[in-house]
């Protein structure tokens, strides 16, 4: 019933002005956090992530702007202050239509992107899709299947917008870690000016400094919450060495491709 409300009201209610586009498990739920508490931040009224343009785009910009705040009522509660909104989805920045349709739909909006080291990555979403029921095999064995369960899924998504697939969503544990290709997407449809990109090592060793860069970026007041907590850490068990060394030696290239698109050394190659 909330969510028809939205829908009805959905001409007098905020676009978001930035997205946070991912990377799963690379840290974006901690960063989410300190940016609703900005007070010139509103976050969606229902939660974090909407997932329209990955999962739900059938539904139309009638729905989807229906999970925002009203702004007559956004800019009462700011006392007139400047207020943005925005959500949170890690699947938008690997989906393979989301980008192009983000463009198309919110010409003007900024994305964020956290990258998080690609192995310890890919490690944390294993362990994450089988606390959630969407995996059962062991890492290294679902890291051997990832090749089978991927093949064709993309161009099954191209072909067909409604089609959701979940292995391309849940088991993509070193696809999403080849953040080149990704990042080259989102440069090309938005121009570096309009994609801010960080790596969740840096936010979570100086959050202070990283906070401010990103405050710069949206056009935001300097401002600082009293702590920076971090959320949806998972305890595991180490990874074996030589599988940790294995899955650094694939990523390697897609690391040094993106090291050259965003003139800097990743955290986990320096």
């Amino acid at each position: 019933m909330t969510r028809q409300v939205g829908r009805l009201t959905s001409g007098m209610r905020m676009l978001p002005d930035f997205l946070l586009v991912g990377t799963q498990r690379g840290g974006t739920t901690s960063l989410w956090r300190a940016l609703i508490a900005h007070p010139c931040v509103v976050p969606p009224l229902f939660h974090k992530g909407v997932h329209y343009f990955d999962v739900a785009y059938p539904r139309g910009m009638g729905w989807y702007r229906g999970h925002f705040p009203i702004r007559s009522l956004a800019h009462r509660q700011a006392q007139g202050a400047p207020v943005v909104t925005g959500e949170s989805a890690g699947y938008y920045m690997h989906h393979p239509l989301s980008a192009g349709r983000i463009a198309a739909d919110l010409p003007g909006v900024k994305l964020l992107a956290v990258l998080r080291d690609p192995v310890e990555r890919a490690y944390s979403a294993h362990r994450h899709e089988l606390s959630r029921g969407f995996e059962t095999e062991p890492f290294e064995r679902a890291i051997e299947l990832e090749e089978s369960r991927l093949e064709g899924e993309v161009a099954r998504i191209l072909a067909d917008p409604a089609y959701v697939s979940h292995s391309h969503r849940h088991h993509s544990y070193v696809d999403r870690g080849r953040y080149a290709d990704q990042v080259d997407r989102l440069f090309g449809l938005f121009g570096r000016e309009r994609v801010h990109v960080l790596f969740a090592e840096d936010f979570f060793s100086d959050p202070e400094t990283e906070y401010a860069r990103i405050l710069d970026f949206l056009g935001l007041p300097r401002w600082s919450p009293e702590a920076f907590e971090r959320h949806n850490a998972r305890p595991r068990s180490p990874m074996p060495e030589s599988l940790r060394t294995e899955l650094a030696d694939r990523f390697a290239p897609h690391d040094e491709r993106l090291a050259g698109l965003l003139g800097v050394t990743p955290p986990w190659r320096r």
